[in-house]
């Protein structure tokens, strides 16, 4: 079982997917993880983040792997989880996710993953593009300045900053040519803005019931 959550950046996908799989017992791929682990294996070769083939080439090389009940992030069989988070990567993995083949590798892996056991995935385009036939589609949105709020929470940095790069993320999402941050037309939209993540959690997994109980879970 497949269950799909977008939404833009800070509305929270990452807290609640990973609380989702727990519950659930599936696997979390966290996709953001693995454009940063793409970006830090670059830093370590040496790769001119401007080199889109090079870049491909390394994204359809590395070996990212999950799994259920973990947060481990393992690139290529090394545990990557605390040099992924780190400020330099983080700005590489900006660059890397633009690059069309990078996104092409890693929407390959993901299905790669998807195929063999259930996850729980989320990111700007799964529902739309990596899993266009998940069971389970989650739009996950917020008012911005609940998101900038949340997001400066997690970092530190002042609301203002923050709201100000959201903003900027926001358009950047929704214009880019290759696969965009939309709406699935199937996907369920769930606004954050006054509720809870518990509350959030019990939603999905509310939905996720409907969904395994009414037999679509047996096609």
């Amino acid at each position: 079982m497949i269950v799909a959550i977008d939404g833009p950046a800070g509305a929270g996908k990452s807290t609640i997917a990973r609380a989702i799989a727990q519950r659930l017992g599936f696997t979390y791929i966290d996709t953001g993880a693995m454009y940063r682990a793409v970006a830090l294996w670059a830093l370590q070769v040496g790769v001119d983040l401007d080199d889109l083939h090079r870049l491909e080439q390394l994204a359809k090389e590395a070996r990212i792997e999950f799994a259920a009940g973990e947060t481990v992030v393992r690139l290529n069989g090394e545990d990557v989880t605390a040099a992924i988070r780190e400020p330099r990567v983080s700005e590489a993995a900006s660059k890397v996710s633009m690059a069309p083949g990078v996104r092409r590798a890693m929407r390959e892996e993901q299905r790669r993953i998807g195929a063999t056991q259930s996850v729980v995935m989320e990111g700007r385009d799964i529902g739309t593009v990596v899993f266009p036939d998940a069971q389970v589609k989650i739009y996950l949105d917020a008012a911005p300045e609940v998101r900038a709020v949340r997001r400066a929470t997690e970092t530190g940095a002042t609301v203002a900053q923050i709201a100000q790069e959201i903003a900027e993320r926001d358009h950047r999402d929704r214009t880019r040519t290759e696969a965009p941050l939309t709406q699935a037309p199937d996907a369920e939209y769930l606004d954050t803005t006054r509720l809870s993540p518990s509350e959030v959690e019990e939603a999905i997994l509310k939905l996720v019931r409907e969904r395994t109980s009414n037999g679509k879970g047996h096609h």
